[in-house]
């Protein structure tokens, strides 16, 4: 067989060039990807948008927040809602940068060097001698110096883009007036609420209605797919538990570190200021000095007045009616020849007199408390943490690889990964595609669920591949049952299916009965029966339903009293009786200003909007994955 092919090989490539490239042709490359292709989630300006793209922006921004909110919760960050925003901004900079490109907007180098100039942030990164240190630029960021200043000109060329709308937005006085007088519209009204709950007791639902509604809405009671896992995290912790620590490493460590395990010693003094600063003329510093002097003769003669001396002559407003005294301090609490000369003395001493920017002092030491070092039996606790801790990023490196091979080498089991980097295995059951409601850690972790759902887990029962889920954090895990979707039995849903019946007939009830109510009282008024007069706007509900306010605020203002009525679907009906315009208490001058600002901010920030609408059409940009439910899990 082999030899047919280093025979006639030629003809077979010829064979294989016909049989190929028409396919490549007709089907186009991305056909022979697979599900090996990178998935395309948007595109802009004929560009794509890819998932992996996608995927390492979201994880950038989440570590941002991570860093700067150390507390938030993983469940939000993971949500359907965050990473799609996240796609939208990523969307929205491309397009801009599409637009900046078009337009041939440019960043001079001056102006990117006055800006880099002025960056504080910058400034950590470079050396003594003012060069820039490239090495820890990139450690911190994770971005090299070049890549920066890309990302610098590509949002610097945006804001010159936008800023060609929102510089020239200008709000009309009108529109402001109408727009803020909207905000405090009020009006007096009363309500008739007709709720569903009193209509229940009316309501007759029979089994063939359940099982009707059951039939015709099969899909809302269908059981998602569930699995029970077991699962493996790596993360520091589990890092510092594989360093061995050196007895004597931790007592040179203490030795090192003497000062930061105890207290320093602290003093407490009394002074006598007499004020001469650095810009006195020589002759007033001499004049100074010399008081200072004579006040220091007096108490060395008698030590006992110092605080009688100090109260009458100190210029210290904050320690002279209280004697001079300054409380204790520890060293780097004072100027130094103060500092330097307090230090020097003994309990009760009185110095000479110390000269600083301040003026001419007279120090008396009152009390001293030594140093407290605690033995290295006491810290070594909080010794071995520590160096452990100062490890532990190295050994996470180490630990990440070991992990990643084994969970792969041995697909089949998670316990040889758990034997070498002492790990415990962690089970959950009921797991989905998504993270539950209150879901923490890895199950709240967006990834790591597509992992272990993804066909290979879940076919073949093997280790997903180690999944990053934070900062310093792996994890790797497998299925061990699987339940796929499947119907509900009707007598699981039945109480389900009979109270939403009995709910949406009871509102169709409530809602006819109010209609007729209205219909009577706008023919006749008498015997109409009212809630009490409340004055609601946009900004006072009043415990009012949002559908009611609205309804009373686009009452006739000319033609009140005015009676309307409101659908409020499964919440029942409501007839409103709107009796008159309530004035708005006129603001004040400040307050107009300040409002007047938040309108155009309004206007300017719905002028960008459509701006960026428009370049959106012309630069085609669209995200192909679908947009989710407008609702973020609940924080628990």
């Amino acid at each position: 067989m082999f030899d047919f092919f280093r025979r006639y090989n030629k003809i077979v490539m010829i064979f294989l060039f016909l049989l190929i490239i028409p396919s490549f042709v007709l089907f186009g490359v991305d056909r022979y990807q697979g599900s090996g292709g990178e998935v395309k989630v948007a595109r802009v300006d004929g560009q794509a948008i890819t998932r992996p793209e996608w995927d390492a922006q979201h994880r950038l921004e989440t570590d941002r927040i991570r860093q700067q909110s150390p507390n938030v919760d993983p469940t939000l960050l993971e949500s359907d809602v965050m990473r799609y925003a996240t796609l939208e901004r990523m969307v929205r900079d491309r397009v801009l940068a599409a637009a900046a490109a078009k337009a041939n907007v440019t960043i001079s180098e001056e102006r990117l060097s006055r800006i880099f100039a002025q960056d504080t942030g910058l400034a950590a990164f470079r050396t003594p001698d003012g060069k820039f240190d490239r090495e820890s630029f990139q450690r911190v960021t994770g971005r090299t110096p070049e890549q920066y200043e890309a990302s610098m000109r590509a949002e610097l060329a945006t804001q010159q883009m936008l800023l060609g709308i929102s510089g020239t937005a200008f709000t009309p006085p009108a529109l402001a007036a109408a727009t803020i007088n909207a905000f405090y519209d009020r009006r007096e009204i009363q309500v008739a609420r007709f709720s569903p709950e009193s209509f229940a007791s009316k309501v007759t639902v029979s089994d063939a209605d359940v099982e009707t509604y059951y039939k015709d809405h099969a899909a809302q009671f269908q059981a998602p797919e569930q699995a029970s896992i077991e699962y493996l995290v790596l993360d520091l912790e589990a890092a510092k538990k594989n360093i061995s620590v050196n007895e004597a490493d931790l007592k040179s460590y203490y030795e090192q570190n003497t000062a930061r395990f105890g207290t320093k010693e602290e003093r407490r003094a009394s002074h006598i200021l007499i004020t001469a600063p650095a810009s006195a003329s020589a002759a007033d510093r001499a004049k100074a000095k010399a008081k200072a002097e004579q006040l220091l003769a007096e108490v060395k003669k008698a030590p006992a007045t110092f605080a009688d001396v100090a109260r009458k002559n100190s210029q210290d407003p904050g320690s002279a009616e209280k004697g001079g005294d300054l409380d204790f301090v520890t060293r780097g609490a004072m100027v130094k020849p103060f500092e330097d000369a307090m230090f020097a003395l003994k309990k009760g001493d009185i110095s000479d007199v110390v000269e600083t920017e301040f003026g001419y002092h007279i120090i008396r030491l009152a009390d001293i408390k030594p140093a407290v070092v605690p033995p290295f039996e006491q810290v070594r606790a909080a010794i071995e943490n520590e160096v452990r801790a100062q490890q532990a990023t190295q050994e996470f490196a180490k630990a990440a690889e070991t992990f990643t091979d084994a969970v792969y080498q041995q697909p089949d089991s998670l316990k040889p990964a758990a034997e070498k980097l002492k790990l415990t295995i962690q089970t959950a059951s009921s797991v989905a595609r998504t993270p539950a409601p209150g879901a923490t850690g890895v199950l709240a972790n967006r990834n790591f669920l597509s992992a272990l759902f993804a066909a290979d887990s879940l076919d073949r029962k093997q280790n997903t591949e180690a999944i990053e889920v934070g900062s310093n954090q792996l994890a790797a895990g497998r299925v061990t049952q699987y339940t796929p979707a499947h119907p509900m039995p009707l007598a699981e849903v039945k109480d389900k299916i009979r109270a939403q019946l009995v709910t949406e007939r009871a509102a169709v009830m409530a809602k006819a009965e109010g209609e007729a109510k209205l219909a009577a009282w706008t023919a006749k008024a008498d015997g109409a029966t009212f809630g009490a007069p409340v004055t609601v706007s946009r900004r006072e509900a009043q415990a009012q339903p949002i559908a009611v306010i609205d309804a009373a605020l686009r009452a006739d203002a000319a033609k009140l009293p005015a009676l309307v009525g409101v659908d409020l679907g499964t919440q029942g009906y409501a007839v409103v009786r709107v009796t008159k315009v309530v004035p708005r208490t006129p603001s004040a001058p400040e307050q107009t200003q300040q409002e007047n600002a938040q309108v155009g901010q309004s206007v300017t920030a719905a002028e960008e909007v459509a701006y960026y609408n428009l370049l959106k059409e012309r630069f085609k940009a669209e995200i192909i994955v679908p947009k989710p439910a407008d609702t973020l899990p609940v924080a628990r």
